[in-house]
Order: structure tokens, then C-alpha cells, then sequence
């Protein structure tokens, strides 16, 4: 049901797709930046030393900005929930991968390859939260979308540095794997049948527009 403001604008709640796609950047977000507080932990077990280990920071960064908009030219033409899935599923193998790897440049390059398909979600997930919700609910949904990565700031990266400090890096890998892959079921249960440039059923995943 529409809810009503105290200046008489009637607006209904943010959709459950843009919570699940917030809660999936939550994961996203998490992945990004929390090697900041592991770099010591990392650098001792690959053999390198911390600042190359930031290295790893820097990479994910030049994926975002290089390979990300490539990502989401690539997948224009694809359903857009066969897009978000296949990403969370890419971001939770390459998570497996750096977990056990013990090759420096192999974990390297799965941390641009994340940084790739997690700049693709990024892509798709906004314009799939601006589908679902009328004009006059967009900046709403977008910064419920949003709110995503600042918890994720507040909350995932220390508790990720504490468990990775606690257990090993790579637990915390395990941990962000096992994340992104109930984020797949989550989108793939609300995006069954979402297509590209299809307005009735972006409101039907999303719950119904107005």
C-alpha cells in the first residue's frame, strides 16, 4: 500500500528487488576494500611485501575503472537478471580461486577480474532500481541502493578484518564467496523472467510500480 508523507505525497515503499540488490552491494563493497586491514596478513603468506601487497587495492581500482564500463557495454543485450547473477556467481568463484591461491599474480588478476564484474553489477543493479520505482521514488530507491556500500564500509570491512586477522585473509574470502552466492539465489528468486527494456516486467520482479 502507498504510504503518505506529512506533505500529503503519497509514495509506496521501496521495492524488495532494491533491498536485495543493496544487500548484494553490501557483499560487493565489502570485497572491494577490506584487503586495506589484511595487508600485513596477506604480504607474509604470499611472499611479497606490504606494499605491494596494496598493489592488490590499486588493482581492483584500475578494474573498476578500465573493465567495468567494458562489462556492462558486453552484456546490454542480455536479460538483465541473467546479468546480475552471472556476475555475483563470477565475484563468488574468483573469491574461491583467491582463497586458495598461493601465486601473487594470480591473485592479482582476481582481484581485476572481480573489480570488473562487480562494476557490471554495479551498472545494471542502478538502472534496475530506477526501473522499478516511478520518477517521483527514483533518488529514494537509488539511495536505499546506495546504503549498500556505506554499511558495508561501516560494518563489513571491520568485521571482515577481524575475521581475517582472526582466521587467516583467505577466510575471509571463504566468507565474501559464500555471501555472493546467496546473493545469487536472492536476485535470481526476485528476477525470474526480468528482461531488458521490458518496463511491466521490471515492476512485476520489482514488486509492482505505481
Amino acid at each position: 500500500m502507498a504510504s503518505t508523507t506529512t506533505a500529503g505525497v503519497h509514495r509506496r515503499p521501496v521495492p524488495r528487488v532494491v533491498t536485495v540488490l543493496a544487500l548484494c552491494v553490501f557483499v560487493l563493497g565489502t570485497s572491494e576494500f577490506v584487503l586495506t586491514g589484511l595487508l600485513p596478513e596477506v604480504a607474509a603468506d604470499l611472499g611479497v611485501d606490504i606494499p605491494a601487497a596494496g598493489y592488490l587495492i590499486s588493482g581492483f581500482a584500475v578494474g573498476m575503472v578500465v573493465g567495468a564500463p567494458a562489462a556492462a557495454v558486453a552484456t546490454l543485450r542480455l536479460p538483465r537478471r541473467t546479468t546480475l547473477v552471472a556476475m555475483l556467481l563470477a565475484v563468488a568463484v574468483l573469491h574461491v580461486v583467491g582463497a586458495l591461491c598461493t601465486d601473487y599474480p594470480l591473485l592479482m588478476a582476481v582481484r581485476v577480474l572481480t573489480a570488473v564484474s562487480t562494476g557490471g553489477f554495479w551498472a545494471i543493479a542502478a538502472v534496475v532500481t530506477v526501473s522499478s520505482v516511478g520518477p517521483g521514488d527514483r533518488a529514494r530507491a537509488l539511495s536505499r541502493l546506495l546504503a549498500g556500500l556505506t554499511v558495508s564500509n561501516v560494518v563489513g570491512i571491520p568485521l571482515g578484518t577481524v575475521l581475517g586477522q582472526q582466521f587467516g585473509w583467505r577466510a575471509t574470502f571463504w566468507a565474501i564467496a559464500a555471501l555472493a552466492l546467496l546473493g545469487v539465489a536472492g536476485v535470481g528468486a526476485l528476477a525470474w523472467g526480468f528482461h531488458r527494456g521490458s518496463p511491466s516486467r521490471a515492476c512485476q520482479w520489482a514488486g509492482g510500480c505505481h
